[in-house]
């Protein structure tokens, strides 16, 4: 049966838009040109990335939803949305490819009054430029005249339930004010607010500027946690007191480093260097050695050498209770501590193996066994299973890099 809708591009950020238009009643196809989250999703199976829970596939398949690597259903829908990952390249900026390659695909079998709207983090020009040629060329139509064409920033955060897409306000930029208004009928159809930028690169630059937000922020409290320890103040203390501000004050916190999709983006072709965003990148990505560091510190003011310790990592995820280990700093704590010759282990209920180097990291099944037996337990990342009191009574060391511990329970970052 023909779709509606296609989302292309069945990540972290096609997936949950994919789920509200379902639920809102909206004919759906999800194209990928991986044949493995089809193959996933068809069997009902749940992304480990943690989009979308299990019983969520069921109900989108139920009411209609399909999976497909087939691009000729690009070509039976009103409206599609590119969500196609747009990963760092090696020039430090956004790599464009799977974006590039879904426009040509969608460009080949686009049909006058469709609606085209990407989604993806895209550098400010993106769609206007770019995009539009690839689906003018490959179609032979003119955007903002034969089709609709419009920028909207994805907003969501994995393993969070609200406040949902449909509780998310959404900002749309649009070639035309008429590309906007059409772009805007179809979001309404399941989000409550919609935003309208002035136009694609406002939008496109809303993205850049919540991305780079996060990671300033972050990078902020990760010098502070330095600082702090220095200093000899409890800076989780800190962060609660601080918190208590009405105004002017959002609290971040610390961690063994930034994990996630959304990459901070320093540079914008031949533009000037956003320069905060470069120095709040040089800090976050200073933090695994830094955790490293106190690790070895820990195990020397015991009398104990980082050769040859035993070393267990607790949560490997960049993100609690979910098994995606996109951009987690734990695969260099772990090389950075072989490197000094310790015996590296991990547990983490999520992730059932894990190599680095290529090669595998031990498991520890018993979580009380292993960190009794270790010369340092680490905690990287808090899943909620973890009785971390119990588990401060149990290590020998325990460093928690995320102030998740009682006070005074553990050496905390």
């Amino acid at each position: 049966m023909p779709a509606d809708l296609a989302v292309i591009g069945l990540g972290h950020h096609g997936l949950p838009l994919a789920q509200a238009a379902t639920a809102a009643g909206i004919a759906t196809v999800g194209f990928d040109t991986d044949p493995r989250p089809v193959a996933e999703l068809t069997a009902g199976r749940p992304p480990v990335d943690g989009s979308l829970t299990a019983s969520e596939i069921r109900r989108m398949l139920s009411g209609g939803f399909r999976a497909t690597t087939d691009p000729a259903e690009l070509g039976r829908v009103r409206t599609a949305v590119l969500c196609a990952p747009t990963p760092p390249g090696p020039d430090g900026g956004l790599d464009l490819t799977a974006v590039t390659d879904a426009a040509r695909a969608l460009a080949a079998r686009l049909r006058p009054h469709t609606t085209v709207v990407l989604e993806s983090p895209a550098p400010p020009g993106t769609t206007e430029g770019p995009l539009r040629e690839l689906l003018e060329e490959g179609s032979g139509l003119r955007a903002g005249r034969d089709f609709h064409l419009a920028y909207s920033p994805g907003r969501v955060d994995p393993g969070t339930r609200l406040p949902g897409l449909a509780g998310t306000p959404k900002v749309i930029g649009g070639l035309t004010s008429a590309c906007t208004e059409s772009a805007a009928a179809f979001y309404g159809r399941f989000t409550d607010k919609v935003v309208r930028a002035r136009g694609p690169r406002e939008a496109e630059t809303v993205k850049l500027l919540e991305t780079n937000f996060r990671h300033v922020n972050i990078a902020l409290v990760n010098e502070m946690a330095v600082l702090c320890h220095e200093l000899g103040v409890d800076l989780w203390d800190v962060i609660r007191c601080a918190e208590t501000k009405p105004f002017g004050f959002q609290a971040f916190r610390p961690g063994p480093g930034v994990g996630g999709h959304g990459v901070p983006v320093e540079r914008l072709g031949g533009h000037r260097p956003l320069r905060l965003v470069e120095l709040a990148g040089q800090v976050n990505q200073r933090m695994p050695r830094y955790v490293v560091q106190r690790a070895a510190t820990l195990l020397n003011e015991h009398g104990k050498s980082a050769r040859g310790a035993r070393i267990l990592l607790l949560g490997i995820t960049y993100k609690p209770d979910l098994a995606d280990r996109e951009g987690s700093p734990a695969d260099e704590i772990a090389h950075r501590l072989m490197d000094l010759g310790a015996a590296v282990s991990f547990h983490d209920p999520h992730v059932p193996d894990w190599r680095v180097r290529d090669l595998p990291v031990p498991r520890a099944d018993s979580l009380y066994e292993a960190a009794a037996h270790a010369d340092l337990t680490v905690l990287l990342q808090h899943h909620r299973v973890y009785d971390l009191q119990g588990l401060a009574v149990k290590a020998q060391l325990l460093l928690d890099t995320r102030g998740a511990t009682p006070a005074g329970t553990a050496h905390r970052l």
